[in-house]
């Protein structure tokens, strides 16, 4: 039975790698999901052979039923826009699994002094570095869905981002808090010693929660996709640290694959906004469109256009390049986009989608919402495909996008964004800005595109917006 567990691990294996592969594009996505859930279906399975003799079936069985009503419910009934939180609240789930299973191991090894089945050293500093990171991804994801679900206090944010050094200091002590407290039920982890007392693992998943807490909280709306990204990271890593201490081959190396890949990911986001990781965590860049400041005080002029003006630039152009942003999920205008651009396409106008890495609230989400359109994919563009093109496009339409078109990256020093790779609108012929208001983005910062001589803004509900521009353009 344990070669049909072992191949069934293997099987799992692949199919997880595989899947991964599939992520990769656009095209194979949905196909390497299907493989990758597929991949730990067969995982469960070989789990649940594994213990075959347990007498706690009853008590799988009703875990198993409890995540099934808890987890799939949501995931079909989530729209898009609401993917991003999402995702935070199933990864935070992950690591608070972890975490759970360390206090479990810790309960049931007598504080980890009763270790005649198990190697002592890779179960206690597995165990124990499970319980740390699992609590911080934890709570930390909590703290992530409730920014993106925007269920803080916009007053509360700021004040938070305006302590971030003190929540620093905190961590620091929290840190060593947790560090202190591993090492002494390290220590004390040994068959001669009586039991630890279970205060000490608590008090271990409570400073790790909090520092949790901590981490992310200060840290502004427009590092949000890189949070979850490091928090994904954090929750493998756990698993694979926790695998590791129970000898678990499905949890080393699902948790490997989760950490690598998020970590690679987390390192190309932070890199596309040229920041540093430790900038990002300790930074608290930006607070998340709270501010509220008037893209005029650059001291440009607002110049407002109509549905039929801009209908009229676009019916003429010869190319015209659609820049999606948050704006645009929020409106779940991606339907109407996709109309327009039919009827542009039909008058021999190439329509072309440009997309920013961090364009949304996670990697990813911009393509994920035109997809669901029906987008073609070879017309999603990368930033650094795109770039060169925007010098030769007559029209490009912003929508819902603030921080990844502002020229203040390239050019103001002193922007808290200098040096943050952006998508060259402004080298456009003409620019069309669909937004509701003159109100910043996440940076919290002006945005001289808005003002520029070539830039028109086009005010509303971005859906309703595009909408009236297809009408417009199916009367000329």
């Amino acid at each position: 039975m344990s070669y049909l567990v072992s191949t069934l691990y293997i099987a799992a294996f692949a199919m997880f790698i595989y899947g991964l592969m599939g992520l990769t594009g656009p095209r194979t996505a949905v196909r390497g999901n299907y493989i990758a859930a597929a991949g730990m279906f067969v995982a469960v399975v070989a789990v649940l052979i594994d213990i075959r003799d347990t007498d706690n079936w009853l008590l799988i069985i009703a875990g198993l039923l409890v995540g099934i009503v808890l987890g799939v419910p949501p995931a079909l009934r989530t729209r898009m826009t609401a993917m991003p939180q999402l995702v935070a609240l199933f990864n935070g789930v992950g690591g608070g699994t972890v975490a759970l299973i360390a206090w479990a191991e810790f309960l049931g090894s007598d504080g980890f002094t009763n270790l005649d089945t198990v190697p002592s050293a890779p179960f206690v500093v597995g165990s124990l570095f499970a319980a740390i990171v699992g609590s911080v991804s934890f709570w930390g994801s909590l703290v992530a869905f409730a920014k993106l679900q925007e269920l803080l206090n916009k007053n509360l944010e700021k004040r938070v981002v305006a302590a971030a050094k003190g929540f620093q200091l905190a961590n620091i002590v929290l840190v060593l808090a947790a560090i202190g407290v591993a090492v002494y039920i390290g220590v004390n982890a040994n068959p001669a010693n009586a039991p630890t007392s279970t205060i000490w693992i608590g008090a271990l998943l409570v400073a790790a929660g909090v520092m949790g807490l901590f981490v992310v909280l200060p840290i502004g709306g427009a590092d949000m996709p890189v949070v979850i990204s490091l928090l994904n990271a954090m929750t493998g890593l756990s698993a694979a640290a926790m695998g590791l201490a129970l000898n678990n081959q499905a949890m080393i190396v699902a948790g490997m694959i989760v950490g690598a890949s998020g970590s690679i990911l987390t390192n190309l986001m932070a890199k596309a906004m040229n920041r540093s990781i430790p900038a990002i965590i300790f930074g608290a860049f930006g607070g998340g469109d709270v501010g509220g400041a008037a893209i005029s005080a650059t001291g440009g002029t607002v110049k407002a256009t109509s549905a039929s003006d801009a209908a009229i630039q676009m019916a003429y152009a010869n190319q015209v390049i659609v820049v999606p942003g948050y704006g645009l999920a929020v409106a779940q205008a991606q339907h109407a986009v996709k109309e327009m651009a039919d009827l542009l396409d039909e008058r021999g106008v190439e329509v072309k989608y440009a997309i920013h890495p961090v364009a949304g609230r996670m990697p990813g989400h911009m393509n994920v919402l035109l997809a669901e359109a029906d987008v073609e994919y070879d017309a999603m563009k990368e930033m650094d495909d795109i770039n060169g093109e925007f010098g030769r496009t007559d029209v490009t339409v912003v929508i819902g996008a603030n921080d990844v078109t502002n020229p203040a990256a390239r050019e103001d020093a002193g922007s808290p964004i200098y040096g943050m790779p952006i998508l060259n609108v402004d080298q456009s012929k003409s620019v069309i800005v669909l937004k509701r208001s003159m109100s910043s983005g996440y940076a919290g910062i002006d945005n001289p595109l808005f003002t520029a001589d070539q830039t028109s803004m086009l005010f509303g509900d971005a859906k309703k917006m595009v909408s009236e521009v297809t009408e417009e353009l199916k009367a000329l």
